[in-house]
């Protein structure tokens, strides 16, 4: 209980002491619920694309090859604004920000489905970029600011759900809409959701702004987007080796170098435009910078390779392989009901510890199944990866909050979305890499099965290493936030 008193008082608890739910409460929830719309229809849009690329490219006239350009400048122009994104909120008001990223959504959604040619759709999803780089940030302040730490948890758990599902439904989603419909229509979905979000954002998010708003750090601004954008193009590329491996590794090694550039200038400047104290909070620092980097990692790796295996290694159709992705998609879902009194009846340490060795050991299962395994026990195994995938998500995200001050939250949620960028083309880019050298190694022109059983192996391998370095986290982390401590 020493633990609870001492903890920084960094997002107000306003919980009423009656059982039912309190006003504050119930605002926390609406809060949450609003933003996870507007994050659902940011992730199922970079999700979805992808499916239809191919009859983009013969709409454009273009190879389809020529058309992962509208992936690229959507990542570059997302890489260079996210570091921005927390000043501005402070400068403007989050509700402010928040409503014109949407809005920058929606209208740039509107001209992708409208674009004639392909450099019309570029510049489409340029704009695309800069609202999404607003979006998530700024979508995590307005939660923190909203949520007091006893509801921290449930807010935290409604607005992870989207990075659950999205990179899961949007590719079955999106070839189905291809198939049955056009590629514009893959856009245009995007208009409803966004004419939603911004009409409830209006009416059911406060508004404020910081009383001393920083002036704006430039040189900051300019090392921390060029690194963070040379880094993920880097990452991006590992993807695709056929495009040459010394760009990448310069692209890489140019992140890097103007990563700790940047690194040192915002520890040495007066007004920095992010505050690195964060880094200094153990659980802040644990779960988003390093074992949470690195699991989420291992996450993201898992929906990238179950398609390829279902298709690719088992020979499956699409829309077959699609529904198994189904059974992770459920998976995902089930485990919402129960990642709440979980964690308070056994903490975020032994949580993240047992859970993450479970998902460490579904995602290596992974790689020992085959055509021939009776498919209700591979459905069985989607529905475990889905389920300890949830659970280890909510809690890397809540956790990483639990105790960061008032005055480090917007910088704390810019650091959080960057990192999560990188870990989420570093999975795939990991994932990638591990395929082509199995590949390299076995001497063939195309992957089999035995690539991704190495695959799997390799990235489970890394996360049950991962899992047990949480061990480090005291018995009560998080404990104001989880309840874990009032009840023991």
């Amino acid at each position: 209980m020493l633990f609870n008193r001492r903890v920084m008082s960094s997002i107000p608890d306003n919980e009423a002491v009656s059982g039912a739910p309190s006003v504050e409460a119930n605002q926390a929830r609406r809060v949450a619920l609003i933003v996870a719309v507007a994050f659902f229809m940011q992730l199922l849009d970079s999700t979805i694309i992808s499916t239809s690329l191919p009859q983009m490219g013969q709409s454009f006239g273009v190879a389809a090859v020529a058309m992962s350009i509208g992936i690229t400048v959507y990542m570059l122009t997302m890489a260079v604004f996210v570091p921005l994104s927390g000043w501005l909120a402070d400068r403007f008001g989050a509700r402010n920000v928040f409503l014109v990223a949407i809005a920058l959504f929606t209208l740039a959604s509107l001209a992708c489905g409208f674009s004639q040619n392909l450099t019309q759709f570029v510049a489409a999803r340029a704009v695309q970029g800069l609202g999404s780089a607003l979006m998530t940030p700024v979508g995590r302040i307005l939660v923190l600011r909203n949520a007091s730490k006893s509801e921290l948890l449930n807010a935290t758990a409604l607005i992870t759900w989207p990075a659950l599902f999205a990179p899961v439904v949007g590719p079955v989603l999106g070839g189905f809409i291809t198939t049955y419909l056009s590629w514009h229509w893959n856009f245009f979905i995007n208009i409803p959701l966004g004419l939603i979000g911004l009409a409830l954002v209006g009416r059911f998010i406060p508004g404020g702004r910081e009383a001393d708003a920083k002036p704006l750090d430039w040189p900051g601004f300019f090392l921390t987007s060029l690194g963070l954008a040379c880094l993920l193009y880097g990452l991006e590329r590992i993807a695709h080796p056929e495009d040459g491996m010394w760009p990448t590794l310069a692209l890489l090694a140019s992140g890097v170098v103007i990563g700790w550039l940047a690194v040192r200038h915002l520890n040495r400047a007066p007004h920095p435009l992010l505050d690195l104290s964060s880094l200094k909070v153990q659980t802040f620092a644990i779960s988003t910078l390093a074992a949470g980097t690195i699991f989420r990692v291992v996450i993201n790796a898992t929906p990238f390779l179950l398609p390829l295996l279902f298709q690719v290694g088992f020979g499956l159709t699409p829309v077959d392989a699609g529904l198994m992705i189904l059974a992770y998609f459920l998976g995902n879902l089930g485990m919402k009901t129960v990642t709440t009194p979980t964690l308070r009846r056994f903490g975020f340490r032994s949580v993240m510890v047992v859970n993450g060795i479970v998902a460490s050991a579904a995602i290596m299962a992974c790689g020992l199944i085959s055509p021939e395994t009776p498919r209700v026990l591979v459905i069985a195994l989607m529905v475990i990866a889905g389920l300890s995938r949830s659970m280890q998500f909510t809690a890397l995200n809540t956790l990483a909050f639990a105790d960061i001050a008032a005055a480090q939250r917007s910088s704390a949620a810019t650091l959080s979305s960057m990192l999560q960028q990188i870990s989420m083309l570093f999975g795939v880019a990991v994932a990638a890499a591990i395929l082509n050298l199995s590949q390299i190694a076995r001497a063939r022109p195309v992957l089999d099965l035995v690539d991704f059983r190495v695959a799997f192996l390799v990235i489970g391998a890394i996360g049950l290493i991962t899992a047990l370095r949480f061990l480090v986290l005291p018995a009560d982390a998080g404990a104001e936030v989880s309840g874990h401590s009032a009840q023991r």
